[in-house]
């Protein structure tokens, strides 16, 4: 898998820490306060936007009088301390994380969080020397499935398209990466369980978690 490869790029919820439920639980409190229930199919409708992005979309969809920076200001005071205590690396990271800086493979994160909440999380697990760029959504002009983040961190690296390893947990993120030129791996995460084909569609190599990386016996696609 990491054959010629320069830059392994991240996305961070879901793929490199395990989050989603947690985002799941706050747009359930966030309606729910408002007396608004949770639509079914808003994981889905707003998968891949960045927060802004997403901000914008509660705002339209449920007539939020909220202004978007109110509105991100409350899910951050929401997540923060989630993010510092509850939420754990995914499976194996840490010692994948390791063996790309012994091979001296450069690394990035390319998420649709904030960067506060991306800082928090990587500061509490200690992982936060072991990435050379992060850059979120809100820097670009479009979020995922549109290439822009991925070539943002690429770039940043100094790093070819080509010699670039996106990790992904959803099929928005994984189209991103395609789009950007990149060679494509997703990760197994309970709460894209009802997309395992199109991301195995989606993507050059499918793991369970890290560790399949480690001992090679990841899913060639």
């Amino acid at each position: 898998m990491l054959n010629n490869i320069r830059a392994v790029l991240f996305d961070l919820d879901g793929t490199l820490v395990d989050s989603m439920w947690m985002w799941k639980d706050i747009d359930i409190e966030y309606l729910g306060s408002r007396h608004l229930p949770l639509p079914e199919d808003l994981q889905r409708s707003i998968e891949g936007m960045s927060l802004t992005e997403t901000a914008v979309y509660f705002k339209k969809r449920f007539a939020l009088p909220d202004d978007l920076e109110e509105i991100k200001k409350e899910w951050m005071d929401m997540a923060r301390e989630k993010y510092r205590s509850q939420v754990p690396l995914k499976p194996g990271a840490r010692e994948f994380l390791w063996e790309l800086r012994r091979q001296g493979i450069r690394t990035g994160i390319a998420s649709s969080n904030g960067m506060e909440m991306i800082q928090t999380v990587l500061k509490a697990q200690q992982v936060e020397a072991l990435f050379d760029s992060v850059h979120t959504c809100c820097e670009v002009k479009r979020g995922k499935p549109s290439p822009d983040i991925y070539q943002l961190v690429a770039s940043d690296l100094g790093v070819g398209e080509k010699e670039c390893l996106v990790m992904e947990d959803i099929p928005m993120g994984l189209l991103a990466g395609r789009r950007a030129g990149m060679k494509t791996c997703a990760v197994e995460d309970d709460a894209s369980r009802d997309q395992r084909e199109e991301k195995r569609r989606l993507a050059d190599y499918y793991i369970q978690d890290y560790y399949d990386i480690l001992r090679e016996s990841y899913e060639v696609l």
